[in-house]
């Protein structure tokens, strides 16, 4: 079995959704990593840009085709209750 690194692409993906949540507010990359991604995950400024240009989220998604295609067979399978 493989190295998967699924744990690194979820913190990657968690800190691209923060950066765009405060991006919407008008915040700048620099404020956003100096003030709440650095004391939070305590990251440098280049692996925070490394991680800005990842693409974390489909990256995860290739990773885990048969879950994706469970979830898809869980909406289609008729419920009782």
């Amino acid at each position: 079995m493989g190295y998967r690194d699924n744990n690194r692409l979820e913190r990657i993906a968690d800190i691209q959704d923060l950066t765009m949540k405060h991006k919407t507010n008008g915040s700048t990359q620099e404020w956003i990593y100096a003030n709440i991604i650095n004391p939070t995950y305590k990251i440098s400024r280049g692996t925070y840009y490394r991680y800005l240009a990842t693409p974390a989220k489909l990256m995860l998604k290739r990773q885990n085709p048969k879950a994706d295609a469970k979830a898809e067979a869980d909406k289609k399978q008729l419920k009782i209750f």
